[in-house]
Protein backbone atom coordinates (compact mmCIF):
# COMPACT_ATOMS: atom_id res chain seq x y z
CA UNK A 1 0.00 0.00 0.00
CA UNK A 2 1.36 3.40 -0.99
CA UNK A 3 1.14 6.74 0.82
CA UNK A 4 -1.67 7.68 -1.60
CA UNK A 5 -3.84 5.29 0.40
CA UNK A 6 -3.59 7.58 3.41
CA UNK A 7 -5.27 10.90 4.08
CA UNK A 8 -3.71 12.83 6.98
CA UNK A 9 -6.96 14.51 8.04
CA UNK A 10 -8.80 11.20 8.21
CA UNK A 11 -5.92 9.50 10.03
CA UNK A 12 -6.04 12.31 12.58
CA UNK A 13 -9.80 11.82 12.96
CA UNK A 14 -9.25 8.14 13.75
CA UNK A 15 -6.73 8.92 16.43
CA UNK A 16 -9.02 11.60 17.86
CA UNK A 17 -11.81 9.02 18.06
CA UNK A 18 -9.52 6.85 20.16
CA UNK A 19 -8.91 9.78 22.52
CA UNK A 20 -12.62 10.54 22.81
CA UNK A 21 -13.40 6.89 23.49
CA UNK A 22 -10.57 6.74 26.06
CA UNK A 23 -8.67 3.86 24.49
CA UNK A 24 -5.92 4.37 27.01
CA UNK A 25 -4.05 1.13 26.41
CA UNK A 26 -3.85 0.35 30.14
CA UNK A 27 -3.59 -3.36 30.95
CA UNK A 28 -6.37 -4.47 33.32
CA UNK A 29 -5.26 -8.11 33.63
CA UNK A 30 -3.03 -9.01 36.57
CA UNK A 31 0.37 -10.17 35.27
CA UNK A 32 1.14 -13.85 35.78
CA UNK A 33 4.68 -14.95 36.49
CA UNK A 34 6.42 -16.92 33.71
CA UNK A 35 3.65 -16.24 31.18
CA UNK A 36 4.71 -14.50 27.99
CA UNK A 37 1.23 -13.54 26.80
CA UNK A 38 -2.25 -13.40 28.25
CA UNK A 39 -3.53 -14.04 24.72
CA UNK A 40 -1.64 -15.35 21.70
CA UNK A 41 -3.45 -14.90 18.38
CA UNK A 42 -2.44 -17.23 15.55
CA UNK A 43 -3.20 -15.49 12.28
CA UNK A 44 -2.61 -11.86 11.32
CA UNK A 45 -5.37 -11.38 8.75
CA UNK A 46 -8.54 -9.32 9.15
CA UNK A 47 -9.85 -11.43 12.04
CA UNK A 48 -6.61 -11.66 13.99
CA UNK A 49 -5.97 -7.92 13.82
CA UNK A 50 -9.59 -7.03 14.68
CA UNK A 51 -9.48 -9.40 17.67
CA UNK A 52 -6.19 -7.91 18.87
CA UNK A 53 -7.64 -4.39 18.62
CA UNK A 54 -10.80 -5.42 20.48
CA UNK A 55 -8.78 -7.10 23.25
CA UNK A 56 -6.62 -4.04 23.74
CA UNK A 57 -9.70 -1.83 23.70
CA UNK A 58 -11.16 -3.93 26.53
CA UNK A 59 -8.04 -3.67 28.70
CA UNK A 60 -6.26 -6.90 27.71
CA UNK A 61 -2.99 -5.64 26.28
CA UNK A 62 -0.44 -8.39 26.98
CA UNK A 63 -1.09 -10.07 23.65
CA UNK A 64 0.81 -11.17 20.57
CA UNK A 65 -0.18 -11.86 16.97
CA UNK A 66 1.87 -14.28 14.88
CA UNK A 67 1.42 -15.12 11.21
CA UNK A 68 3.10 -17.62 8.93
CA UNK A 69 3.23 -15.18 5.99
CA UNK A 70 6.57 -13.41 5.76
CA UNK A 71 4.97 -10.15 4.62
CA UNK A 72 1.57 -8.71 3.83
CA UNK A 73 1.83 -9.59 0.13
CA UNK A 74 1.33 -13.24 1.12
CA UNK A 75 -1.85 -12.62 3.10
CA UNK A 76 -5.05 -14.06 1.64
CA UNK A 77 -6.51 -10.82 0.30
CA UNK A 78 -3.34 -10.16 -1.71
CA UNK A 79 -2.68 -13.72 -2.88
CA UNK A 80 -5.38 -16.40 -2.77
CA UNK A 81 -8.39 -14.06 -3.03
CA UNK A 82 -8.76 -14.15 -6.81
CA UNK A 83 -12.16 -12.49 -7.09
CA UNK A 84 -12.31 -8.97 -8.47
CA UNK A 85 -14.65 -7.72 -5.76
CA UNK A 86 -15.79 -8.80 -2.32
CA UNK A 87 -18.84 -11.04 -2.26
CA UNK A 88 -20.42 -9.18 0.63
CA UNK A 89 -22.37 -5.89 0.23
CA UNK A 90 -20.21 -2.79 0.42
CA UNK A 91 -22.17 -1.42 3.39
CA UNK A 92 -21.79 -4.45 5.63
CA UNK A 93 -20.15 -3.90 9.00
CA UNK A 94 -16.59 -5.23 9.24
CA UNK A 95 -13.62 -4.89 11.59
CA UNK A 96 -14.41 -1.31 12.66
CA UNK A 97 -16.39 -2.66 15.67
CA UNK A 98 -18.66 0.34 16.03
CA UNK A 99 -16.08 3.07 15.36
CA UNK A 100 -17.33 4.99 12.32
CA UNK A 101 -13.91 6.48 11.55
CA UNK A 102 -12.50 2.96 11.04
CA UNK A 103 -15.08 1.86 8.44
CA UNK A 104 -14.13 1.02 4.87
CA UNK A 105 -16.40 3.83 3.73
CA UNK A 106 -14.58 6.41 5.86
CA UNK A 107 -11.20 5.17 4.58
CA UNK A 108 -12.34 5.10 0.95
CA UNK A 109 -13.73 8.63 1.02
CA UNK A 110 -10.68 9.83 2.94
CA UNK A 111 -8.49 8.58 0.09
CA UNK A 112 -10.73 9.25 -2.93
CA UNK A 113 -12.90 12.15 -1.80
CA UNK A 114 -16.33 12.76 -0.29
CA UNK A 115 -19.16 10.95 -2.05
CA UNK A 116 -16.94 8.51 -3.97
CA UNK A 117 -18.17 5.53 -1.97
CA UNK A 118 -21.62 5.99 -3.50
CA UNK A 119 -20.18 5.52 -6.99
CA UNK A 120 -18.90 1.97 -6.41
CA UNK A 121 -21.10 -1.11 -6.65
CA UNK A 122 -18.95 -3.55 -4.69
CA UNK A 123 -15.62 -3.26 -2.90
CA UNK A 124 -12.68 -4.08 -5.17
CA UNK A 125 -10.47 -6.77 -3.64
CA UNK A 126 -7.24 -4.68 -3.89
CA UNK A 127 -9.04 -1.79 -2.15
CA UNK A 128 -10.09 -4.10 0.70
CA UNK A 129 -6.50 -5.32 1.06
CA UNK A 130 -5.24 -1.72 1.20
CA UNK A 131 -7.94 -0.83 3.72
CA UNK A 132 -6.94 -3.71 6.00
CA UNK A 133 -3.31 -2.59 5.93
CA UNK A 134 -4.38 0.95 6.80
CA UNK A 135 -6.70 -0.39 9.53
CA UNK A 136 -3.87 -2.38 11.13
CA UNK A 137 -1.62 0.68 11.11
CA UNK A 138 -4.29 2.90 12.67
CA UNK A 139 -5.14 0.49 15.49
CA UNK A 140 -1.43 -0.09 16.13
CA UNK A 141 -1.44 -3.89 16.05
CA UNK A 142 1.97 -5.38 15.36
CA UNK A 143 1.99 -8.74 13.57
CA UNK A 144 5.06 -10.92 14.04
CA UNK A 145 5.49 -12.39 10.57
CA UNK A 146 7.14 -15.49 9.20
CA UNK A 147 6.37 -17.48 12.37
CA UNK A 148 4.74 -20.90 12.22
CA UNK A 149 3.06 -22.65 15.15
CA UNK A 150 4.19 -26.28 15.09
CA UNK A 151 2.53 -27.57 18.25
CA UNK A 152 0.38 -26.55 21.20
CA UNK A 153 1.27 -28.16 24.52
CA UNK A 154 -0.83 -27.98 27.71
CA UNK A 155 1.24 -27.31 30.81
CA UNK A 156 -1.34 -28.27 33.42
CA UNK A 157 -1.11 -24.91 35.18
CA UNK A 158 -3.73 -23.03 33.21
CA UNK A 159 -1.09 -22.24 30.62
CA UNK A 160 -0.46 -23.38 27.08
CA UNK A 161 2.92 -23.61 25.39
CA UNK A 162 3.23 -22.63 21.76
CA UNK A 163 6.04 -24.31 19.84
CA UNK A 164 7.19 -21.82 17.22
CA UNK A 165 9.47 -21.97 14.19
CA UNK A 166 10.93 -19.29 11.93
CA UNK A 167 13.95 -18.97 9.66
CA UNK A 168 15.59 -22.20 10.78
CA UNK A 169 15.16 -21.75 14.53
CA UNK A 170 12.61 -23.05 17.03
CA UNK A 171 11.51 -21.83 20.44
CA UNK A 172 8.52 -21.79 22.80
CA UNK A 173 6.30 -19.11 24.31
CA UNK A 174 3.65 -19.57 27.01
CA UNK A 175 0.16 -18.07 26.95
CA UNK A 176 -2.98 -18.25 29.04
CA UNK A 177 -5.26 -18.08 26.00
CA UNK A 178 -4.80 -18.95 22.35
CA UNK A 179 -7.03 -17.74 19.52
CA UNK A 180 -6.78 -19.63 16.23
CA UNK A 181 -7.69 -17.02 13.59
CA UNK A 182 -6.49 -19.15 10.70
CA UNK A 183 -8.98 -18.24 7.98
CA UNK A 184 -10.44 -20.69 5.49
CA UNK A 185 -8.01 -23.48 6.40
CA UNK A 186 -9.35 -23.24 9.94
CA UNK A 187 -8.86 -26.33 12.09
CA UNK A 188 -8.19 -28.59 9.11
CA UNK A 189 -6.71 -28.55 5.64
CA UNK A 190 -7.70 -28.11 2.01
CA UNK A 191 -10.04 -30.91 1.00
CA UNK A 192 -8.17 -32.93 -1.63
CA UNK A 193 -10.51 -35.50 -3.21
CA UNK A 194 -9.31 -39.10 -3.13
CA UNK A 195 -9.51 -39.22 -6.92
CA UNK A 196 -6.50 -36.85 -7.08
CA UNK A 197 -4.41 -38.59 -4.43
CA UNK A 198 -2.31 -40.63 -6.87
CA UNK A 199 -1.37 -37.66 -9.05
CA UNK A 200 2.16 -36.22 -8.90
CA UNK A 201 1.93 -33.02 -6.87
CA UNK A 202 3.31 -30.81 -9.67
CA UNK A 203 0.31 -31.62 -11.85
CA UNK A 204 -2.36 -30.19 -9.56
CA UNK A 205 -3.00 -27.48 -6.98
CA UNK A 206 -5.78 -26.55 -4.59
CA UNK A 207 -7.24 -23.06 -4.73
CA UNK A 208 -5.64 -22.57 -1.28
CA UNK A 209 -2.19 -22.90 -2.85
CA UNK A 210 -0.15 -20.11 -4.39
CA UNK A 211 -0.64 -20.87 -8.10
CA UNK A 212 1.69 -19.57 -10.80
CA UNK A 213 -1.02 -18.73 -13.33
CA UNK A 214 1.51 -17.31 -15.79
CA UNK A 215 2.90 -20.83 -16.18
CA UNK A 216 -0.51 -21.97 -17.44
CA UNK A 217 -0.28 -19.85 -20.59
CA UNK A 218 -1.03 -22.02 -23.62
CA UNK A 219 -1.89 -25.03 -21.46
CA UNK A 220 -5.13 -26.92 -20.91
CA UNK A 221 -6.56 -26.73 -17.38
CA UNK A 222 -9.29 -28.68 -15.60
CA UNK A 223 -10.98 -27.13 -12.56
CA UNK A 224 -12.71 -29.60 -10.25
CA UNK A 225 -15.60 -27.97 -8.41
CA UNK A 226 -17.99 -25.12 -9.13
CA UNK A 227 -17.94 -23.01 -5.98
CA UNK A 228 -16.80 -19.38 -5.98
CA UNK A 229 -13.09 -20.12 -5.54
CA UNK A 230 -13.23 -22.60 -8.43
CA UNK A 231 -14.74 -20.08 -10.83
CA UNK A 232 -12.33 -17.38 -9.67
CA UNK A 233 -9.40 -19.70 -10.35
CA UNK A 234 -10.84 -20.67 -13.74
CA UNK A 235 -11.23 -17.02 -14.74
CA UNK A 236 -7.73 -16.17 -13.54
CA UNK A 237 -6.29 -19.01 -15.66
CA UNK A 238 -8.25 -17.80 -18.71
CA UNK A 239 -7.03 -14.24 -18.15
CA UNK A 240 -3.49 -15.65 -18.03
CA UNK A 241 -4.05 -17.03 -21.56
CA UNK A 242 -4.54 -20.70 -20.77
CA UNK A 243 -5.34 -22.58 -23.97
CA UNK A 244 -8.61 -23.84 -22.52
CA UNK A 245 -10.22 -24.22 -19.12
CA UNK A 246 -12.83 -26.87 -18.28
CA UNK A 247 -14.88 -26.50 -15.07
CA UNK A 248 -16.42 -29.72 -13.74
CA UNK A 249 -19.26 -30.11 -11.27
CA UNK A 250 -21.16 -33.20 -10.19
CA UNK A 251 -24.30 -31.06 -9.84
CA UNK A 252 -26.79 -30.63 -12.72
CA UNK A 253 -25.81 -26.93 -12.79
CA UNK A 254 -23.78 -24.47 -10.72
CA UNK A 255 -25.58 -22.92 -7.76
CA UNK A 256 -25.63 -19.30 -8.91
CA UNK A 257 -26.70 -16.62 -6.44
CA UNK A 258 -29.68 -14.59 -7.67
CA UNK A 259 -28.79 -11.05 -8.73
CA UNK A 260 -31.04 -9.46 -6.11
CA UNK A 261 -31.17 -12.30 -3.64
CA UNK A 262 -32.27 -11.62 -0.10
CA UNK A 263 -29.45 -11.52 2.43
CA UNK A 264 -29.72 -13.78 5.47
CA UNK A 265 -31.22 -11.97 8.44
CA UNK A 266 -28.14 -10.99 10.49
CA UNK A 267 -30.07 -10.95 13.77
CA UNK A 268 -31.25 -14.52 13.17
CA UNK A 269 -27.68 -15.51 12.28
CA UNK A 270 -26.45 -14.04 15.56
CA UNK A 271 -28.75 -16.41 17.46
CA UNK A 272 -27.61 -19.56 15.64
CA UNK A 273 -25.31 -20.84 18.45
CA UNK A 274 -28.26 -20.68 20.87
CA UNK A 275 -30.22 -23.26 18.86
CA UNK A 276 -30.21 -26.87 20.00
CA UNK A 277 -27.73 -29.25 18.37
CA UNK A 278 -30.34 -30.93 16.19
CA UNK A 279 -31.52 -27.68 14.67
CA UNK A 280 -28.00 -26.39 14.14
CA UNK A 281 -27.03 -29.63 12.40
CA UNK A 282 -30.16 -29.62 10.25
CA UNK A 283 -29.56 -26.08 9.03
CA UNK A 284 -25.88 -26.68 8.29
CA UNK A 285 -26.64 -29.97 6.53
CA UNK A 286 -29.22 -28.36 4.22
CA UNK A 287 -26.87 -25.46 3.53
CA UNK A 288 -24.10 -27.90 2.60
CA UNK A 289 -26.44 -30.01 0.46
CA UNK A 290 -27.60 -26.96 -1.50
CA UNK A 291 -24.00 -26.06 -2.30
CA UNK A 292 -22.23 -22.74 -1.99
CA UNK A 293 -23.72 -19.89 -4.02
CA UNK A 294 -21.51 -18.58 -6.80
CA UNK A 295 -21.87 -14.87 -7.59
CA UNK A 296 -23.20 -14.42 -11.12
CA UNK A 297 -20.29 -12.11 -11.92
CA UNK A 298 -17.81 -14.90 -11.12
CA UNK A 299 -19.55 -17.19 -13.62
CA UNK A 300 -19.80 -14.41 -16.22
CA UNK A 301 -16.12 -13.58 -15.82
CA UNK A 302 -15.15 -17.10 -16.93
CA UNK A 303 -17.96 -17.50 -19.46
CA UNK A 304 -16.77 -14.42 -21.34
CA UNK A 305 -13.99 -16.58 -22.85
CA UNK A 306 -14.69 -18.78 -25.88
CA UNK A 307 -12.19 -21.35 -24.54
CA UNK A 308 -14.16 -21.83 -21.28
CA UNK A 309 -16.12 -25.06 -20.99
CA UNK A 310 -18.56 -26.11 -18.25
CA UNK A 311 -19.24 -29.79 -17.55
CA UNK A 312 -22.33 -30.49 -15.43
CA UNK A 313 -23.38 -33.82 -13.89
CA UNK A 314 -19.79 -34.80 -14.60
CA UNK A 315 -18.45 -36.63 -11.55
CA UNK A 316 -14.80 -37.75 -11.89
CA UNK A 317 -14.45 -41.54 -11.86
CA UNK A 318 -10.67 -41.76 -12.13
CA UNK A 319 -7.61 -39.59 -12.72
CA UNK A 320 -4.20 -40.84 -13.89
CA UNK A 321 -0.95 -39.34 -15.10
CA UNK A 322 0.01 -40.36 -18.62
CA UNK A 323 2.98 -38.96 -20.53
CA UNK A 324 3.10 -35.88 -18.34
CA UNK A 325 -0.61 -35.11 -18.68
CA UNK A 326 -3.61 -35.66 -16.41
CA UNK A 327 -6.15 -38.00 -17.95
CA UNK A 328 -9.61 -37.49 -16.45
CA UNK A 329 -12.31 -40.10 -16.83
CA UNK A 330 -15.53 -38.29 -15.93
CA UNK A 331 -19.21 -39.06 -16.32
CA UNK A 332 -19.21 -37.18 -19.63
CA UNK A 333 -16.11 -38.68 -21.20
CA UNK A 334 -12.31 -38.91 -21.09
CA UNK A 335 -10.08 -35.87 -21.62
CA UNK A 336 -6.41 -35.06 -21.04
CA UNK A 337 -5.18 -31.87 -19.37
CA UNK A 338 -1.85 -30.26 -18.54
CA UNK A 339 -2.89 -29.16 -15.06
CA UNK A 340 -5.72 -29.56 -12.54
CA UNK A 341 -6.99 -27.02 -10.00
CA UNK A 342 -9.11 -28.39 -7.14
CA UNK A 343 -11.75 -25.91 -6.00
CA UNK A 344 -13.05 -28.44 -3.51
CA UNK A 345 -13.13 -26.48 -0.28
CA UNK A 346 -11.78 -27.48 3.11
CA UNK A 347 -12.34 -30.05 5.82
CA UNK A 348 -12.07 -29.12 9.50
CA UNK A 349 -10.85 -32.27 11.28
CA UNK A 350 -8.32 -31.07 13.94
CA UNK A 351 -6.43 -34.37 13.66
CA UNK A 352 -5.23 -33.29 10.20
CA UNK A 353 -3.93 -29.93 11.37
CA UNK A 354 -0.21 -30.01 12.22
CA UNK A 355 -0.28 -27.71 15.25
CA UNK A 356 -3.33 -29.50 16.69
CA UNK A 357 -2.30 -33.11 16.00
CA UNK A 358 -0.84 -33.74 19.45
CA UNK A 359 -4.02 -32.57 21.25
CA UNK A 360 -6.67 -33.59 18.70
CA UNK A 361 -7.55 -36.78 20.57
CA UNK A 362 -9.02 -34.65 23.39
CA UNK A 363 -11.07 -32.29 21.18
CA UNK A 364 -14.80 -33.01 20.93
CA UNK A 365 -16.06 -33.20 17.37
CA UNK A 366 -19.66 -32.86 16.29
CA UNK A 367 -19.69 -36.63 15.67
CA UNK A 368 -18.81 -37.16 19.35
CA UNK A 369 -21.69 -35.02 20.59
CA UNK A 370 -24.55 -35.42 18.14
CA UNK A 371 -25.92 -38.36 16.14
CA UNK A 372 -28.02 -37.10 13.21
CA UNK A 373 -30.92 -38.92 11.55
CA UNK A 374 -29.79 -41.36 8.86
CA UNK A 375 -30.92 -39.06 6.04
CA UNK A 376 -28.85 -36.14 7.42
CA UNK A 377 -25.46 -37.79 7.90
CA UNK A 378 -22.28 -35.94 6.88
CA UNK A 379 -18.71 -36.96 7.57
CA UNK A 380 -17.57 -33.43 6.71
CA UNK A 381 -19.81 -31.77 9.31
CA UNK A 382 -19.22 -34.55 11.84
CA UNK A 383 -15.44 -34.09 11.78
CA UNK A 384 -15.65 -30.37 12.65
CA UNK A 385 -14.92 -29.33 16.26
CA UNK A 386 -17.88 -28.89 18.59
CA UNK A 387 -17.30 -25.47 20.15
CA UNK A 388 -18.63 -23.73 23.23
CA UNK A 389 -20.41 -20.37 23.27
CA UNK A 390 -17.13 -18.47 23.42
CA UNK A 391 -15.68 -20.28 20.38
CA UNK A 392 -13.67 -22.54 22.70
CA UNK A 393 -12.77 -26.18 22.10
CA UNK A 394 -14.70 -28.62 24.29
CA UNK A 395 -13.59 -31.95 25.72
CA UNK A 396 -14.26 -35.30 24.10
CA UNK A 397 -14.18 -36.83 27.62
CA UNK A 398 -15.52 -34.39 30.24
CA UNK A 399 -12.86 -33.56 32.81
CA UNK A 400 -9.98 -35.09 30.84
CA UNK A 401 -8.66 -31.90 29.24
CA UNK A 402 -10.12 -28.75 30.86
CA UNK A 403 -7.31 -26.65 29.34
CA UNK A 404 -9.01 -26.97 25.94
CA UNK A 405 -11.37 -24.18 27.03
CA UNK A 406 -8.39 -21.82 26.71
CA UNK A 407 -8.08 -22.44 22.96
CA UNK A 408 -10.59 -20.47 20.91
CA UNK A 409 -11.36 -20.97 17.22
CA UNK A 410 -12.28 -17.90 15.18
CA UNK A 411 -12.09 -19.36 11.69
CA UNK A 412 -14.06 -21.51 9.28
CA UNK A 413 -13.52 -24.34 11.80
CA UNK A 414 -16.23 -22.69 13.92
CA UNK A 415 -18.83 -22.63 11.16
CA UNK A 416 -20.69 -25.82 12.07
CA UNK A 417 -21.15 -24.52 15.62
CA UNK A 418 -21.92 -20.90 14.70
CA UNK A 419 -23.79 -21.18 11.42
CA UNK A 420 -21.91 -18.81 9.14
CA UNK A 421 -18.37 -18.59 7.75
CA UNK A 422 -16.54 -17.44 10.88
CA UNK A 423 -13.66 -15.17 9.96
CA UNK A 424 -15.43 -13.72 6.92
CA UNK A 425 -16.47 -10.07 7.03
CA UNK A 426 -20.11 -10.65 8.16
CA UNK A 427 -18.94 -12.66 11.18
CA UNK A 428 -16.88 -9.85 12.71
CA UNK A 429 -19.63 -7.47 13.87
CA UNK A 430 -20.93 -9.66 16.68
CA UNK A 431 -18.41 -12.51 16.64
CA UNK A 432 -15.39 -10.52 17.76
CA UNK A 433 -17.20 -8.93 20.75
CA UNK A 434 -18.57 -12.36 21.71
CA UNK A 435 -15.09 -13.88 21.60
CA UNK A 436 -13.41 -11.03 23.46
CA UNK A 437 -16.14 -11.05 26.11
CA UNK A 438 -15.55 -14.77 26.71
CA UNK A 439 -11.79 -14.30 26.98
CA UNK A 440 -12.15 -11.37 29.38
CA UNK A 441 -14.64 -13.33 31.50
CA UNK A 442 -12.31 -16.33 31.80
CA UNK A 443 -9.21 -14.29 32.62
CA UNK A 444 -10.95 -12.12 35.21
CA UNK A 445 -12.67 -15.03 36.94
CA UNK A 446 -9.41 -16.98 37.05
CA UNK A 447 -7.75 -13.99 38.70
CA UNK A 448 -10.34 -13.21 41.37
CA UNK A 449 -8.14 -14.53 44.15
CA UNK A 450 -5.35 -12.14 43.24
CA UNK A 451 -7.23 -9.27 41.62
CA UNK A 452 -5.72 -5.84 41.94
CA UNK A 453 -7.09 -2.34 41.79
CA UNK A 454 -7.51 -0.58 38.46
CA UNK A 455 -4.36 1.48 37.74
CA UNK A 456 -4.63 5.21 38.19
CA UNK A 457 -6.01 6.88 35.08
CA UNK A 458 -7.53 3.70 33.69
CA UNK A 459 -11.12 4.53 34.63
CA UNK A 460 -13.38 7.49 34.34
Amino acid sequence: MTDSNHHPAHDAAVQESFRLLDYSGVNLITPVEDVDHDVAIVGGGQSGVAIAHALRRSGITNITVVDEAVDESALAWRSRARMRTLRTPKTISGPELGNATLTFRAWYEGVHGAGTFESIDKIATPDWADYLTWYRQQVGVEVRRGIRVTDIEPLGTGRLRLHLAAAGRTWTEDARKIVLATGVSGTGTPNIPAVLSALPRHLYAHTADPIDFASLQGRSVAVLGAASSAFDAAATALEANAAEVHVYTRRPEPVVAPEAGARPNPLVQDMFPLLDDGERWRQRWHSSARGANVPSESVARAAAFANYHLHVAADWKSVVERNGQVVVDSADGIRAFDFVIAGTGYQQDPDTRAELASIAEHIALWSDVYTPPEDLTSDLLGSAPYLGQGYEFTEKVPGAAPWLANIHVFSIGASTSFGLPVGDVPSLRTGVPRLVGAIARDLVLADLDRARSVPAGAGR
